[in-house]
């Protein structure tokens, strides 16, 4: 496989992940994916933001999240996400520790 095609496939299957998030699970929180996974959607966001930033594209994190997202994340909030349980909440305090470093 040459090269632009591997591109072309990988951008392909991160699009194809952006909408499974995005429309088909919206009701997956971003902290439970995190506390499973290790990343969330606001984790998407930013590798998109440091991927513009290495190229030489301003780009900062509310933006790369509006990107992401489709939408605002007040109206992200407002429309999909749900309160947490303390235990849930505790868990992503752990989960983020190991996952995160914040670069912006």
């Amino acid at each position: 496989m040459d090269k632009q095609t591997e591109i072309e496939l990988q951008a392909a299957a991160f699009r194809r992940l952006q909408k499974h998030l995005m429309e088909d699970r919206t009701d997956v929180q971003n902290i439970d994916l995190m506390n499973m996974a290790g990343f969330c959607r606001n984790c998407l966001s930013r590798w998109y933001q440091e991927a513009a930033n290495e190229r030489g594209i301003e780009m900062d994190k509310t933006e790369a999240r509006e990107i992401y997202y489709g939408m605002t994340m007040a109206e992200w909030k407002a429309n999909y996400q749900t309160d947490a349980s303390a235990e849930t909440q505790a868990a992503f305090e752990v989960a983020f520790k190991e996952n995160v470093t914040d670069k912006s």
